[in-house]
């Protein structure tokens, strides 16, 4: 990865966009669904073009959920019932409390049996390449893929509990396999024209809150520390990316959570993870969403480097009310201040390693929530209209 990243692009999105009724009823019987999965991510493609987005997702249509992807060609991980207590899993996290109570939840869990293996055949493969056959060959570099964090099924569980006994002697062994087949599955997009991955990870989110870190503090069966996880997956993080080459863009996504107002994943300010990640983390590209006030203020900007981007997500996907431009418009001058402050460079230079998006996907579970396409829309063009007011001419 080059020392100082490609600035981001001006107006961005997080991935996924509300899915139409059609293709989520599926009910013509002379049309399969692939057909209307194409013809549907082909509309939302041409909506982004005529919007002016330069990093064009396929709205994850194809997707029931945002990290139904990448463990689908991933040997050794299997559905088992839901045990909390036999699968050592950590009962007070979101994701955790939501396999039971959520209504889109199933009451099974994925779950380590069998060492890891990365299977040859990319799962997400086929929607870049339909990306690229509607964009064509000269845009290929618009597309971006959204993945999951590979760490998605180990942080639930308790130290040495995320892999049923015999499989692996220690979560370091689980760890290894893990980034080794992320590195395939990055491998085989890169070679097939893919330069730009966004990592969805809303685990590194529960590491800014309070309410978790003293839960996890106080769990008896915890052994490494928030702090201690938090490096050792840094670590691990840049070994999934280490093989990537320096055309390849990768962005990480801090994901609060897009249901509603009332139900999100975390609750607590950067301040936490800020220095360690920013500075650590080898990526290009930081999503952070910044809608609420529970997100904090943008003071842990400042350990940022000038190197590295910043996508602040400050048009929210869970209300229906439209932000004020304005305001908007000073709430990124304000965050390039603390980047010129942390670096001693100006507000100008601060400004140019930021981009502005939407806080998170609009729909990263087919039940969708509670804006509407036309609301959704009308977000995205607030989102380019920003980016036009403070970077005119800038994609």
């Amino acid at each position: 990865m080059s020392p100082v990243s490609p600035r981001p692009c001006r107006a961005e999105h997080l991935g996924s966009l509300l899915r139409p009724t059609r293709l989520l009823e599926h009910a013509q019987a002379d049309v399969t669904l692939r057909q209307i999965e194409d013809d549907e991510i082909t509309k939302i493609v041409n909506e982004q073009v005529k919007l002016g987005f330069k990093a064009v997702t396929d709205g994850e249509y194809r997707r029931s959920l945002f990290f139904s992807t990448f463990f689908n060609n991933i040997s050794g991980f299997e559905s088992v019932p839901v045990d909390v207590k036999a699968l050592g899993l950590r009962e007070y996290l979101p994701d955790v409390q939501s396999l039971s109570a959520w209504q889109f939840a199933l009451p099974t869990v994925v779950f380590c049996t069998g060492k890891i293996k990365h299977t040859g055949q990319s799962s997400t493969l086929d929607e870049f390449q339909f990306m690229e056959s509607i964009l064509g060959k000269a845009n290929v570099g618009d597309v971006k893929v959204t993945i999951p964090a590979p760490s998605w099924y180990h942080f639930r569980h308790k130290d040495g509990k995320a892999y049923a006994k015999g499989v692996y002697n220690t979560d370091d062994e689980y760890l290894d396999d893990l980034a080794t087949a992320f590195r395939t599955e990055l491998g085989l997009l890169y070679n097939a024209g893919l330069r730009r991955i966004q990592v969805d990870n809303p685990h590194l989110s529960y590491l800014c809150s309070p309410k978790i870190i003293s839960d996890w503090t106080a769990d008896p069966e915890s052994i490494k520390s928030p702090n201690e996880l938090l490096a050792t997956y840094i670590a691990w993080y840049n070994s999934c990316f280490r093989d990537v080459p320096s055309d390849m863009e990768i962005g990480m996504h801090i994901c609060r959570g897009n249901y509603n107002e009332e139900r999100f994943v975390s609750s607590g300010g950067y301040d936490a993870i800020a220095a360690q990640l920013f500075q650590d983390l080898n990526v290009n590209t930081f999503y952070l969403e910044y809608d609420t006030d529970r997100a904090g203020g943008f003071e842990p900007l400042k350990k940022l480097p000038m190197g590295k981007n910043v996508v602040l997500g400050l048009v929210s996907t869970k209300r229906v009310e439209m932000e004020d431009v304005e305001v908007l418009r000073q709430r990124v001058f304000k965050a390039a201040e603390f980047i010129a402050q942390g670096n001693g460079v100006s507000v100008d230079e601060a400004l140019d390693r930021l981009g502005v998006s939407p806080q998170c996907g609009f729909a990263s579970h087919s039940r969708e929530n509670r804006l509407s396409r036309e609301n959704m829309l009308d977000k995205l063009k607030l989102v380019r209209d920003l980016a036009d007011s403070i970077w005119p001419g800038q994609a």
